[in-house]
């Protein structure tokens, strides 16, 4: 039966949206109405991998990084204006399911976005937020007061595997999984794209993601280093642009965003990886199995990445 169903990631970087890539393919494979709700990057990535369907601009709650080595100050006063803007997301669906029908709304890990009126299914792969190591004893709470806003959910996937930890360890499988949540494996947009013959072009391969400024950053930091080696390297801005613009500076390659089936041959074939420890970073690279090549630069203060990259370097 065709649905009307309403897709929601949260805009905190590229991997909310990148890993909703996959779902929202699927559902229009299906014969499914997808509306998609998003806004800033998030919202121009997905207008141009699906410009046939309808957008609504609608911005998630707003957060800048530090330029140190915590977020959590940084986090702190930010906390009025995060539950002011889970009510303020919670109004705007409710008044938006008043106009007109969906059957099902799809939030990537937005706390707000749930109606008693419609089907309403939640995306995380942290039922469990990692806090600072001097703040491990707030993690029980935290996790409280996360399945709270689970609890609203009829539905929450986590994508992730169930067992073994899965690829995001103690994120998801440290505290007991909600009764109303499921583990549905990986999510990523290069899931098409297995196969793919590898191009050998480059060497090393740098992916930027993440909230500014830390994204600028890492960028004027990668480049500074890779401009001075004798090799040949690509690196990914992640700014997605009507246009890829690219600039040479010796033997690097700076882009502001390459198409999936270059990506993916691209990662395929280059001999190391350099990246954020993102959780849809990680997944793209399993699906594509040269999680094994990636080095792991975790976003400073942001502890899920910091746990993740220690985490990943341990398994494999």
């Amino acid at each position: 039966m065709k649905k009307k169903i309403l897709v929601c990631p949260l805009n905190w970087g590229l991997g909310h949206a990148t890993r909703c890539e996959p779902i929202i393919r699927k559902l229009v494979k299906e014969g499914n109405e997808v509306v998609i709700a998003a806004d800033g990057y998030p919202l121009k990535f997905l207008q141009k991998q699906f410009p046939q369907l309808r957008t609504i601009e609608n911005k998630s709650y707003p957060i800048k990084y530090s330029k140190g080595n915590t977020l959590v100050w940084v986090f702190l006063p930010f906390i009025p204006k995060f539950i002011n803007g889970i009510r303020k997301e919670h109004r705007w669906l409710k008044k938006l399911l008043e106009k007109e029908h969906f059957d099902q709304v799809i939030s990537d890990n937005r706390f707000g976005l749930w109606n008693k009126n419609t089907h309403s299914t939640y995306i995380t792969h942290q039922v469990m937020i990692k806090m600072p190591r001097n703040l491990g004893w707030l993690e029980p709470l935290i996790y409280k007061l996360h399945r709270k806003f689970i609890d609203h959910y009829d539905e929450c996937w986590i994508p992730d595997y169930e067992e073994d930890g899965g690829l995001s360890g103690d994120l998801s499988h440290k505290y007991p999984t909600p009764p109303n949540a499921k583990y549905i494996g990986m999510l990523s947009r290069f899931d098409k794209l297995v196969d793919i013959e590898p191009d050998t072009e480059y060497e090393t391969m740098v992916i930027l993601s993440g909230v500014e400024p830390q994204r600028t950053i890492f960028e004027q930091t990668m480049l500074e280093k890779y401009r001075k080696l004798n090799q040949r390297t690509l690196i990914v801005r992640g700014l997605p642009a009507p246009e890829v613009q690219i600039e040479k500076i010796g033997q690097v390659d700076l882009i502001s965003h390459v198409d999936d089936e270059r990506f993916a041959a691209i990662l395929k074939g280059c001999r190391e990886i350099i990246c954020r420890a993102g959780y849809s970073t990680v997944m793209d690279l399993e699906v594509l199995q040269v999680l094994n090549k990636a080095q792991f630069f975790p976003t400073p203060g942001q502890t899920e990445q910091e746990y993740l990259a220690v985490y990943l370097n341990e398994k494999l």
